[in-house]
């Protein structure tokens, strides 16, 4: 009896481990894959008698070429500062925006949510030419207010549809007794919900941030100068010249491109994990 609960003990978690580790290989060999052509040689990168992911004579050939020969580092810190705008303009509006729908009750409150959503549903490629057409008539084409604007008309959608269901997680008691005691409607959201909004509100901006990271349609439209550009444009326009693509180069950069998003993620990942499970407060 007790050999056959731990037999069943055992099997029980090797299943668990060899799922896990099934689910860890897949996620982590894209990566693989773009570590080993960086640092694999020409002479190996285009042999078609050895295996693509055989590596022999290891080199830094490919991110040196990348650094020196074109503007990544520009690229990448010109995908920070849009990124960082464009996050927080659209999670200041979205709680805002998200807070009066799932608390105030007023005419078409639904209606407006669900156009929101849908809103946040129509594909960038239908609406990048009529935005270009309003950005250009502005004044602001070809700059990175251009994108700065254009990214919160994808990203405030999205986040509003997101916080409104952490919002009617929330018992209205808690700012109801605040406003009871004294504080006005945005006293109580700001001292009472938003700390208990934090992880739900870090959710968002995780989300938004990585969305503005990785653009491209946007970026690609509003921005045609060389020190405008972002990261994905900028190495497409950079290391894909007609037929001939710098793989070594192009994996590299996609590499390094990746640390940031990963930075972000290992700092906040706390918080990112209660708001992806909790999302409310349990009466």
């Amino acid at each position: 009896m007790v050999s056959s609960l731990r037999f069943r003990k055992i099997s029980k978690g090797l299943t668990a481990y060899l799922g896990l580790a099934f689910f860890i290989v897949i996620l982590l060999f894209p990566f693989f894959w773009m570590l080993i052509t960086s640092i694999k040689p020409d002479s190996e990168l285009y042999d078609m008698s050895q295996s693509p992911l055989s590596l022999h004579k290891p080199t830094l050939d490919h991110y040196v070429y990348l650094i020196q020969n074109t503007r990544f580092l520009l690229w990448m810190r010109n995908s920070a500062v849009v990124a960082i705008v464009s996050t927080s303009l659209s999670i200041v509006v979205g709680t805002l925006a998200a807070y009066s729908l799932a608390r105030l009750r007023f005419r078409g409150a639904q209606t407006l949510g669900l156009t929101i959503f849908i809103t946040y549903l129509i594909p960038t490629t239908l609406i990048f030419l009529p935005l270009a057409y309003v950005i250009r008539n502005l004044g602001l084409f070809d700059t990175q207010i251009a994108l700065m604007i254009a990214y919160p008309t994808f990203l405030i959608p999205f986040c509003t549809w997101l916080l409104m269901g952490y919002f009617k997680g929330i018992p209205k008691e808690l700012e109801e007794s605040a406003m009871v005691d004294g504080a006005t409607r945005l006293q109580a959201l700001r001292m009472i919900i938003l700390p208990i909004m934090l992880p739900g509100i870090l959710s968002a901006a995780l989300f938004a941030f990585t969305l503005s990271w990785n653009e491209f349609i946007y970026a690609l439209t509003l921005a045609q100068t060389e020190a405008i550009k972002t990261l994905p444009t900028g190495i497409v326009s950079q290391l894909v010249l007609a037929d001939v693509y710098f793989w070594g180069s192009l994996m590299a950069a996609a590499l390094l491109g990746s640390v940031p998003i990963a930075i972000v993620y290992s700092f906040f990942l706390e918080y990112y994990v209660k708001g992806m499970t909790a999302g409310a407060v349990k009466g």
